[in-house]
């Protein structure tokens, strides 16, 4: 065979690896319309920049690997989970609720962001400092209004069938927790806080659901005890037990929420994320998943990088990817691709009963 004649097949099976990418792209795309994101700063795409609030991220060097290079108000030296999710969709990441809801040709057909920085499943999580799960489902309730004006009814029901409903909340509740004192972790012990955060996400979830949510997308929270946060206040820099342990407590009890869901409404199908139990192996085995450093942040002052977050004054690593933490609470946007790669396409014990990609084909 010719030099010619191989490079000519080499061209053709790289063309034909392209066209079977794009068109599976454009069939998942084709069976979600949009993605309607709720939760906290793990998928605040700017949000709060629009609030008056301390936990904010539109400063450097925030966004440094972002298209672009500049501050948009994630949590991020770059995409976060809200980005890879929609891009694994073949869609544009859904634009933040407070920039759309101040335009008066906002089309809210493709896709909404309501998370903010900082919130959590209670209203008492970072009071007056962010928009509550409970504020954002208010503000989609608005949207779900506006749908059904500018689409009909049933179209709009039919929309928001296919779309999917990406949460990722519950970090913040535990890691406030996590580090309050001991006379009110003594009133109030972590099993029962626990319960008390599942009570209301179980009202929270049956308030999406009511309002046309069938494919619901719930990310897991992390183990958050291993956050350089948390990490700092221990004198072995260990992982906090505590957090870690009701990180995964209230994993299990979500899940357990969401079948109960399904069982009792046939037409609401999930994908449950376990953060904790994904996150844990590049935290456990760093070199087998690309990362060289699991403990300090990337960006920030202080020990571990973690006394002060990641401001303009602040030292940041020269290699971002790897590195597991980006700040002192978020993962870089290395650890943000791989796990929404394990969500979109993995399986259990990470990621069920189906993954992101198998609930966008139903």
């Amino acid at each position: 065979m010719g030099a010619n004649t191989v490079a000519s097949c080499s061209l053709a099976i790289v063309a034909f690896m392209a066209a079977s990418f794009l068109a599976t792209v454009a069939v998942v795309a084709a069976s979600v319309p949009a993605v309607y994101v709720f939760g906290d700063s793990l998928a605040d795409v700017g949000n709060n920049n629009h609030l008056l609030t301390l936990l904010k991220a539109d400063f450097s060097h925030n966004g440094m690997d972002y298209p672009g290079g500049k501050a948009t108000g994630r949590f991020s030296n770059g995409r976060n989970s809200a980005d890879f999710l929609a891009e694994k969709l073949g869609l544009a990441s859904s634009p933040p609720y407070l920039a759309l809801s101040s335009s008066s040709s906002a089309n809210y057909a493709n896709g909404v962001n309501f998370a903010s920085g900082g919130s959590g499943v209670s209203n008492a999580t970072n009071k007056d400092q962010c928009i509550t799960f409970d504020k954002q489902i208010e503000y989609y309730s608005g949207v779900y209004a506006s749908l059904a004006r500018s689409l009909g009814q049933e179209q709009a029901a039919s929309h928001l069938a296919r779309s999917i409903f990406a949460i990722t909340i519950g970090s913040n509740d535990i890691i406030h927790y996590a580090k309050s004192n001991a006379a009110a972790k003594l009133r109030n012990p972590s099993q029962q806080f626990v319960d008390s955060l599942i009570q209301s996400l179980t009202g929270q979830l049956q308030s999406l659901y009511n309002l046309g949510a069938r494919k619901v997308v719930f990310l897991g929270v992390g183990p958050v005890g291993c956050t350089p946060s948390l990490r700092e206040l221990s004198s072995t820099k260990d992982c906090g037990a505590e957090a870690n342990a009701m990180a995964v407590q209230y994993n299990k009890a979500a899940e357990a929420v969401l079948s109960g869901m399904s069982a009792k409404h046939p037409d609401l199908h999930y994908a449950l994320f376990d953060s904790s139990a994904a996150l844990l192996r590049y935290i456990d085995q760093p070199a087998a998943y690309g990362f060289a450093e699991v403990k300090a942040a990337c960006c920030g002052l202080g020990d571990l990088n973690a006394k002060i977050a990641c401001t303009p004054i602040s030292h940041y690593c020269s290699n971002r990817s790897d590195h597991v933490f980006w700040d002192f609470y978020h993962p870089t946007e290395a650890t943000a691709q791989k796990l929404s790669s394990t969500a979109f396409d993995g399986s259990p014990p990470f990621i069920f009963p189906i993954n992101i990609r198998q609930l966008s084909e139903i």
